[in-house]
């Protein structure tokens, strides 16, 4: 029997009980499909309900292909055997999506007949709601687990879980592997790196004292270049300036040449505008006489009508040319008001032009009504038409003459705007020109001072590394001291030493052991120090290797019977950590000193009583600083 997972997930579901309120409970449902195939190949459906937080909640329901065709003609369903698993999924998946909600779509509800959720059969709805009522589109039973049921369950979780246990125990380890690995590859690096450090420090030293001089130069030479520019664009600039204002001037007086010129040319309007007046006046006193004469001139009307829709038209279209020439002489006057706006004076003129449109709109307006009045007359009379004919004629002349001289004040007009806009122009060049080389000024200065910061963070750094310097002489010459006083001890223990065995063992890092003797009874383990005096002779063989040079300290010291008389070298490393947490106080040193290595042993040999700041004051002299290459300390057989 072959079982396929298709759903295993948590759902909220409404729980409801006979005579119970509702609530809520996270149910994980369990989809399978087992296909049978022993005696009649088959495949049922498996939908298991279960509850993480209680391991005896389980409902059971298997569904073969006889009891859905039984399920699909109770509920009407319109889905085959084979597609209803992935319907039922998907139902699932929209009452997972619906229940964070506050009204949700689609609901999950287990219904039962007892008060309680306790071996009794369940059904599980899923309900869809709408405003009108609540539709159930499938209902499945679910009958409670038996006690065989629940311990098949429960082992299948504990195996999971055991499973699970297993891989991450795997992965444990791996990565205990992969952490000791790199833990030696960073040590490593970091013994490399430090060299790099000190090449980089002496090598950027030199870099930024080469830099500061080659940019004080440049920086002179650069403020000389500005201040020579300042002058040349300044000088320029006042030139032009002065060449403005004459222009500036000269336009002026031509704008009010022109403005007298236009006075006078307004006078003459109004006295023709008078005579105009005058033979309206006579030609209405004719009009009285005439009336007699007008039933005679009907004939003549109607031929003399079509002449005149054809003069009407044309006075239309000498109207809009009007009206266009109008609008033109609107917007050039708002433009010069735009541009004059500098000019104190030009704002005269302006209203000076402003009044004599207003003037020529009165005069327009004035012409057309007695356009209006002529062709009342043209209507009633027929014999006037020619006179009436003349006097427009006329007009329309004295129009054309004035539009030519509009035409003539726009193109002065033009041709000041062309050169204002030229030397507007080339003042704006000049300045983009300005604030390019002040902008070039700023980025030089800026510079200057990013340089001058580097040189204080490498003086920064050229301080602290001696205050290290320091703190490591004053450590090494400590851990001297400390070492020739336990052997001083030491000598005198010698001779108590010598009833029992001692053992004594290098450890995988190249470490003493600490000895033990049992033939003493003694099983605890004894300070380093006394190891290290029995077996310095092969240490310091196997640490003075051709491979790998490195400074030694000597330690003087009367050897006693079971040394024969041999001196005791001590191997150091250049980067130590001279000090553990073990070992007390940290002596003022940095805290990455005392950074404890998986792979070092504890100095366990002084006790924290020896190491306080008060008996160490007399054992830490004042040391001068040296050069990096004369720091020593004892971490190789004391690291950590």
């Amino acid at each position: 029997m072959a079982a396929e997972l298709l759903f295993n997930r948590e759902v909220c579901v409404q729980a409801r009980g006979q005579g119970c309120e509702e609530r809520r409970l996270n149910v994980r449902v369990n989809i399978e499909l087992l296909s049978i195939s022993s005696p009649v190949h088959k495949k049922d459906l498996a939908v298991r309900l279960t509850d993480d937080a209680d391991p005896f909640f389980l409902y059971n329901l298997v569904i073969s292909e006889e009891d859905f065709q039984s399920l699909k003609s109770q509920q009407g369903l319109l889905v085959d055997f084979s597609a209803f698993p992935q319907k039922f999924i998907d139902l699932l998946q929209q009452c997972i999506q619906e229940q964070n909600k506050d009204i949700p779509r689609f609901l999950l509800q287990l219904v039962s007949s007892a008060s309680v959720l306790d071996h009794t059969p369940v059904s599980l709805n899923v309900v869809e709601t709408n405003p009108f009522k609540h539709l159930t589109h499938l209902s499945l039973k679910f009958l409670p687990g038996n006690d065989a049921e629940i311990k098949k369950f429960l082992a299948s979780c504990l195996k999971c879980l055991k499973e699970d246990k297993m891989t991450l125990e795997q992965k444990l380890r791996k990565t205990e592997e992969d952490s000791t690995r790199q833990l030696s590859y960073t040590q490593q690096s970091l013994s490399e790196k430090s060299r790099e450090l000190d090449k980089l420090k002496n090598e950027w030293t030199s870099y930024t004292a080469a830099l500061t001089s080659k940019h004080t130069q440049e920086l002179t030479a650069e403020k000389e270049r500005a201040l020579q520019a300042q002058t040349q664009y300044q000088q320029q600039h006042e030139q032009q300036k002065k060449e403005l204002e004459s222009l500036h001037q000269r336009s002026i007086q031509q704008l009010q040449n022109r403005l007298s010129e236009l006075e006078v040319i307004n006078k003459d309007l109004t006295e023709r505008r008078y005579k105009g007046d005058s033979a309206v006046r006579e030609l209405k006193a004719k009009l009285s006489g005439v009336e007699d004469e007008c039933q005679r001139a009907k004939q003549e009307v109607v031929s003399l009508r079509r002449e005149n829709s054809t003069l009407d038209a044309e006075c239309h279209e000498k109207e809009k040319l009007i009206n266009q020439l109008q609008t033109r002489v609107a917007v050039l006057e708002q433009e010069i008001k735009d541009k004059d706006q500098l000019v104190i004076r030009t704002k005269e003129v302006l209203d000076a032009t402003q009044e004599q449109k207003a003037i020529l709109e009165e005069n327009t307006d004035k012409k057309r009504s007695h356009i209006e009045k002529l062709e009342t007359t043209i209507k009633s009379l027929s014999a006037e038409l020619l006179k009436a004919n003349e006097i427009i004629k006329k007009l329309q002349g004295d129009l054309k003459t004035l539009m030519s001289k509009l035409k003539l004040k726009n193109t002065v007009t033009i041709q000041q705007e062309k050169l204002l806009a030229e030397k507007e122009e080339r003042l704006q060049k000049e300045q983009r020109e300005l604030q390019e080389a002040g902008q070039s000024l700023r980025m030089k200065e800026e510079e200057v001072c990013k340089l001058q910061e580097q040189l204080e963070t490498t003086m920064q750094k050229l301080e602290e590394s001696k205050q290290l310097l320091k703190t490591n002489e004053n450590v090494i010459t400590w851990l001297n001291k400390q070492l020739n006083e336990v052997q001083m001890v030491k000598k005198m223990e010698t001779p108590s030493s010598t009833h029992g065995g001692v053992r004594t063992a290098l450890s995988p890092h190249g470490m003493l052991d600490r000895p033990s003797f049992p033939s003493s009874g003694i099983t605890h383990p004894i300070s380093p120090f006394y190891a290290f005096q029995k077996l310095a002779e092969p240490a310091r063989n196997k640490n003075t290797s051709p491979h790998c040079p490195v400074p030694k300290i000597q330690f003087n010291s009367q050897v006693s019977k079971i040394d024969q008389h041999s001196d005791v070298q001590a191997v150091t490393a250049a980067t130590g950590h001279p000090a553990n947490k073990e070992n007390g106080n940290n002596l003022g040193l940095e805290s990455k000193y005392f950074k404890k290595k998986e792979d070092s042993i504890p100095l366990r040999g002084l006790s924290q009583n020896t190491l306080n700041s008060e008996y160490l004051k007399p054992y830490l002299p004042k040391v001068q600083p040296s050069p990096p290459a004369a720091v020593t300390t004892a971490s190789a057989y004391f690291p950590g």
